[in-house]
Formats: C-alpha cells, sequence, structure tokens
C-alpha cells in the first residue's frame, strides 16, 4: 500500500509540474516578442576564443505598449530569454491617435537618428529593420519613418524606443497649451470629426 501511494503522490506532483509551465505559456503568448538581432562576441583567453550572444528584443501588446531588451549569454536562447524578459520590464505605454502616433519626433540615441511621422489612415508602416519591429509591437498601424545617422541596429531601435516614449498625449498638450483638443491633431483627423 505505501508503494501504491507513493506513486499516486509522484503523480499528482509530475501533473502540477506540468500544469505550471502551460499557465507562463499563455501569459507570454499575449505579448508579441520579437527578435530583432543577434550577434556573436568572441573573447580571446589563453585557451583560444569564448563566444557569447548578444540578443536584441522587442515585446509589445499590439496596443499600445512596447518594451525593448538586450539579453547576452553564452548560448542563443538564454540571451533571447533574458533579453525578453528585459523588454518586459522596461515595457512603457504610448500615447497613440487612433492608429497612428499624435505629432512627429525626431529621436537620438548615440549616433543613431530616427524621425517619425503620423500618416492617414490607410498609409501602413513605412519603417525597415529596427525600426519597423518596435512600431509594430506597439500596435501603430500608419506611420512614416526615417532613420538617419547610424545604422547601427541596437541604437536604432533604442532610438525610436525614446522617440514613442517621448510622445506627448494630444489631450494633456491641448490643456496645457489652452486651446480645444481637437485644434492640435493632424489635419486629417480634424476633418473626420
Amino acid at each position: 500500500m505505501p508503494a501504491q501511494q507513493q506513486q499516486q503522490q509522484q503523480q499528482q506532483q509530475q501533473r502540477k509540474r506540468q500544469q505550471r509551465p502551460r499557465e507562463v505559456v499563455e501569459e507570454r503568448e499575449e505579448l508579441d516578442e520579437r527578435v530583432v538581432h543577434l550577434a556573436r562576441t568572441a573573447k580571446v583567453v589563453k585557451g583560444g576564443r569564448r563566444f557569447a550572444f548578444r540578443a536584441v528584443v522587442v515585446v509589445g501588446d499590439n496596443n499600445g505598449s512596447v518594451g525593448i531588451g538586450v539579453g547576452k549569454a553564452r548560448e542563443v536562447p538564454e540571451a533571447i530569454r533574458k533579453g525578453g524578459d528585459r523588454a518586459r520590464r522596461n515595457m512603457r505605454k504610448i500615447p497613440m491617435l487612433g492608429s497612428t502616433i499624435p505629432h512627429e519626433v525626431v529621436a537620438d540615441y548615440s549616433a543613431a537618428k530616427v524621425l517619425l511621422k503620423p500618416a492617414s489612415p490607410g498609409t501602413g508602416v513605412i519603417a525597415g529593420g529596427g525600426v519597423r519591429a518596435v512600431v509594430e509591437a506597439a500596435g501603430i498601424k500608419d506611420i512614416l519613418t526615417k532613420s538617419m545617422g547610424s545604422a547601427n541596429i541596437l541604437n536604432v531601435v533604442r532610438a525610436t524606443y525614446k522617440g514613442l516614449t517621448g510622445l506627448k498625449d494630444p489631450a494633456i498638450e491641448a490643456q496645457r497649451r489652452g486651446k480645444p483638443a481637437g485644434s492640435i491633431r493632424p489635419f486629417w483627423s480634424q476633418n473626420a470629426n
């Protein structure tokens, strides 16, 4: 009898272990996670070279929140996991006006410079590489972008993130200026109302 009870307890523990990861997977599936860049780095030591990996990961909920993270590890999956965890911790809400951003912004990070402009509905995401990943993960459907300066993908991603987090909410900005909320919107949204 004690052997049967031990088997039952072990089976119950295995079921609990199997159920835990499923809950974690369900939580992570609702977020859009993209690996933007993987870089292999080498450290020269006495016995030769030691390789490590750096992963740039963008995480967003496709509804106005986005975060970026950089993970470094000796194996690729571990670097991606670390980057994803850091990106989730750095998630920020971005003010949006319909399917675009409320105003134009130029942001720079190191030598990378990114221009983000609002676009009328139906334009789509006019962006490339790292900028596209950040913008799409945030849930922006219509935007015009231009990457200027350095093409270093990590700095371009960070500049885009800096620009998006630096956007001002149209309602708060209108109140600050003492104007009606509709007067500081882009022209195509003023005509719609």
